[in-house]
């Protein structure tokens, strides 16, 4: 089909550059989701990173771009689960405030529901 409109994501090139981009943000949370737990902890560089992912992919999701490669939401709930555990087991040995720590674990419950809710609708 080779170029279908004037946009920067209006041709094969850019939906094959958006395959390989979200592929790696996939592939990276895969990565840390079945690594070493303690690898996401809160304070640890995966606990920041794989929800950091999840937003970009639920950004480009939320565009409609033909490229985005995104999980099956099964995976996402999979994830969500694993990941809130170990949030859960660590969050409070770093002493937050406890309005921090409900508004921190509100806005990673969301992280994993809005982008399961873009892949259900893609």
């Amino acid at each position: 089909m080779g170029t279908w409109g004037a946009g920067n994501f209006d041709s094969d090139t850019a939906a094959d550059h958006l395959s390989i981009l979200t592929e790696r943000l996939v592939s990276e949370v895969e990565e840390a989701m079945s690594g070493d737990p303690v690898e996401l902890e809160p304070d640890e560089y995966w606990g920041v990173a794989v929800p950091c992912n999840l937003e970009i992919l639920h950004v480009l999701a939320s565009r409609r771009w033909v490229g985005v490669v995104l999980p099956e939401a099964a995976t996402v709930e999979a994830w969500k689960a694993t990941y809130l555990a170990v949030w859960d087991a660590n969050i409070d040995g770093l002493s937050p405030a406890p309005e921090h720590r409900a508004q921190r674990r509100a806005a990673l419950e969301r992280t994993f529901d809005q982008l399961v809710e873009a892949i259900r609708i893609s």
